[in-house]
């Protein structure tokens, strides 16, 4: 069984037992968090998908934080003295997949 979810403006698939890292989420290390904006979920029998799968639900457990690779965003005008540096750690979020739920449960 695979679903694809959306979270943080990105689309993801995933099984239960699956640890993904998402963009930084509310909650502490080892609470409950329930993703309910389910694009598809497949089985060995069946397929429902859509723009939002109604009733469908994806519980995980936070497992912890973390920060990406630095990005750097460099101005520059030439001849006029002009330069700007500025940096960006994206921070995520480490889930770990617990369960799929369709929408009959």
């Amino acid at each position: 069984m695979y679903a694809v979810i959306e979270t943080g403006g990105k689309q993801y698939k995933i099984s239960p037992g699956d640890v993904i890292a998402v963009e930084k989420l509310e909650g502490e290390k080892g609470s409950q968090v329930e993703f309910d904006q389910v694009h598809l979920i497949a089985d060995q029998e069946q397929i429902s998908c859509g723009q939002k799968v109604q009733g469908a639900r994806v519980r995980g457990t936070i497992l912890g934080e973390k920060k990406g690779k630095k990005v750097i965003a460099f101005k520059y005008k030439r001849r006029k003295s002009y330069k700007r540096k500025i940096g960006h750690r994206q921070k995520y979020t480490t889930v770990r997949v617990d369960e799929i739920l369709p929408a009959s449960v």
